[in-house]
């Protein structure tokens, strides 16, 4: 039951941040997503067979309990955009920020619940840090800026012209990069989340 309920709390957690992404675009001048009918919190419009069920699935039944999936990216076309490059880390950011707005909320939940003593709210407890440390992996693990990552983009937004080179290289050997930061760099922001995490709870 508890696999159950985290595979649940990470596909909304990130159908929320797919969904936010594209809100932002659509606000910013790019229909991509509403036209395509992905602007809604109905998990069947974002599931990826294989990321959102069968990978998560697989994870539950290996040892160390961690558990990784993720959503069909909202689609998205940077030539709609007035100014692609800055308005599409705008686009990128706003996925992990509403990861930490949902964690704010159950944070601020799971404070009332401790200082109340509420009882629906304290037997909610559990889940409410869940959904708390599941945003926060997910927002600090999107703002690493390797691509396909949200950081990268943002990291693309702030380097001068001159970086063209680095960019295109970073690009193209990103995914190895992402691979070798999940197996040997994640303790890196390990730290990161814990802290945020004692913040909110």
């Amino acid at each position: 039951m508890e696999t159950i309920f985290t595979i649940i709390i990470l596909l909304f957690s990130v159908v929320i941040h797919e969904v936010t992404h594209g809100l932002v675009a659509d606000k910013l001048g790019d229909p991509t997503a509403r036209l395509a009918g992905r602007l809604t919190l109905n998990p069947l419009k974002h599931i990826d067979p294989f990321g959102s069920i069968i990978l998560p699935l697989m994870m539950a039944i290996l040892p160390g309990g961690f558990i990784f999936g993720w959503a069909k990216p909202v689609p998205f076309n940077p030539y709609h955009l007035k100014h692609p490059e800055r308005d599409g880390a705008l686009i990128a950011i706003a996925g992990p920020l509403s990861n930490f707005l949902v964690a704010g909320v159950f944070g601020a939940l799971v404070r009332i619940g401790e200082a109340t003593a509420i009882p629906l709210i304290v037997q909610a407890l559990p889940l409410f840090a869940a959904i708390v440390w599941i945003n926060i992996i997910l927002a600090v693990f999107n703002l690493v800026p390797i691509p396909p990552l949200d950081g990268s983009k943002v990291l693309f937004a702030l380097l001068p012209r001159s970086a063209d080179r680095f960019k295109i290289a970073l690009e193209q050997y990103g995914t190895i990069l992402l691979l070798l930061f999940i197996f040997f760099g994640f303790s890196l922001i390990t730290p990161i989340m814990k802290l945020l995490y004692n913040f909110f709870i």
